[in-house]
């Protein structure tokens, strides 16, 4: 059982830059992989960007490469997610979320999901 929360979402100007943190809560939280997700109003939840349990692999959806960076702390039991070059489509709730073992960039994989974190970008 692993217990989720997002912080460090807020309103920032496009091209500016932000970094959403999610703490997790539980046992064995460096067997997890860990992915951001995010939803715009009336869309579907996208995936965002994953990190492997060990942090050996990354991977990214290519409407933030290049842009987002995704990391993880396992002695601290975080990870975050650094965003930079926003843009106006970037506005969405971001949401981090832990699956046991492998990456997968399948929303419906995940078992655990934090509150998520409203994040606004203005033009």
């Amino acid at each position: 059982q692993v217990q989720l929360v997002e912080s460090g979402g807020g309103l920032v100007e496009a091209g500016g830059s932000l970094r959403l943190s999610c703490a997790a809560s539980g046992r064995a939280f460096s067997n997890y992989a860990m992915t951001w997700f995010r939803q715009r109003p009336g869309k579907e939840r996208d995936f965002v960007a994953t990190i492997s349990y060990n942090g050996g692999k990354t991977y990214y959806a290519d409407s933030v490469k290049g842009r987002f960076t995704i990391s993880r702390d396992n002695a601290q039991n975080t990870v975050a997610l650094q965003m930079n070059s926003l843009k106006p489509e970037d506005t969405a709730v971001y949401y981090c979320a832990a699956h046991w073992g492998v990456v997968s960039t399948t929303a419906s994989d995940y078992n655990y999901w934090g509150q998520g974190t409203q994040v606004t970008v203005s033009s």
